[in-house]
């Protein structure tokens, strides 16, 4: 039997590795779109992705990145978990993590949105919907997808907190803190009043 240590090590790194795999440079270099980092923001998610004019292309960007999370989330819970309880909230967090920084593509990865609801869907899903709610409802409002996600982060740990427990609401405030810093950018362009809308081209 593997111990609570090697478990949650394990859970790590599965979910970094997982979380790592660039599907939004696959795939539009597959659709023979080119260089999704040469383009707009040069960032590798689904937002950036739309930008290339596609639509079909960013939507399984978008979903891909989700599932990712998702499926790092219930391996550690199916294998990880009867060993180390923590393994499934520690795999999520490696997966958005893996995302935004990949060691394939030397640490220069996405912002981590898609692949974080994936992971909360996976952990827990009522909090995963209630963010996926709030970001629907702020991009129908102001046409912004960085806007719609930093708001459905904000709102993920306390979700977490008054739909499941501590531990998802501790897990859900991490990932929100690393979607927030990689939002940097989107954020001083909310400010100056300079961010583009959903689908406009940067």
């Amino acid at each position: 039997m593997m111990d609570p240590t090697s478990s949650t090590v394990l859970a790590a790194v599965g979910g970094y590795l997982l979380g790592s795999i660039p599907f939004g440079l696959v795939l539009t270099k597959a659709a023979g779109l080119g260089d999704v980092r040469q383009i707009g923001s040069g960032n590798i998610g689904a937002t950036n992705v739309l930008r290339t004019g596609n639509k079909k292309v960013a939507a399984a960007t978008l979903l891909l990145d989700g599932a990712k999370g998702t499926v790092a989330v219930l391996l550690a819970a199916w294998l990880l978990a009867p060993h180390a309880p923590s393994a499934p909230l520690v795999a999520g967090f490696a997966a958005v993590l893996g995302h935004m920084y990949p060691v394939w593509l030397g640490f220069k990865g996405g912002k981590g949105v898609a692949t974080a609801i994936g992971v909360l869907l996976g952990a827990a899903w009522p909090v995963g919907l209630g963010v996926c709610l709030v970001w629907l409802l702020m991009a129908a409002l102001f046409r912004m997808s960085s806007l719609a996600s930093l708001s459905g982060m904000a709102a993920a740990p306390a979700l977490a907190l008054g739909l499941m427990n501590w531990p998802t609401a501790v897990m859900a405030l991490a990932i929100a803190v690393l979607v927030v810093a990689r939002h940097h950018e989107n954020i001083s362009r909310l400010v100056d009043g300079t961010e583009p809308r959903i689908g406009q081209k940067k």
